[in-house]
């Protein structure tokens, strides 16, 4: 079992910067997947990007403006996220994957708003 804390987010103009964090409760070494998501009013969760297996993903959208990153002595993964654009207004989840009796099992953090706007 693992808990996920998110912390970083808030009102930022477009163009701006901001760096979310996601502190976990175990160590991060030997997570199987772990994240982003986010979630915009009136569509569904989505993929933001994520380390999984060794490696790297992202959502087309966000390629080249958004860097994941992870510090595994703190057990944290942390999302930098630039050139933001007012279609990047979304509720952002960590997410950990953690391998369990052959299949994978989910966790979510609580969420954290990120609001782009003028």
């Amino acid at each position: 079992q693992v808990q996920l804390v998110e912390s970083g987010g808030g009102l930022v103009q477009p163009g701006g910067s901001l760096r979310l964090s996601c502190a976990a409760s175990r160590s991060i070494f030997s997570i199987y997947a772990m994240g982003w998501y986010r979630q915009a009013p009136g569509k569904q969760r989505s993929l933001v990007a994520e380390f999984t297996s060794g490696s790297t993903n992202y959502a087309d959208s966000v390629r080249g403006r958004f860097t994941i990153s992870r510090d595994n002595a703190k057990n944290t993964v942390y999302l930098q996220m630039n050139s933001l654009k007012p279609e990047d207004t979304a509720v952002y989840y960590c997410h950990a994957g953690v391998l369990d009796d052959g299949g994978v099992k989910d966790y979510w953090g609580q969420g954290t708003q990120v609001t782009v706007s003028s």
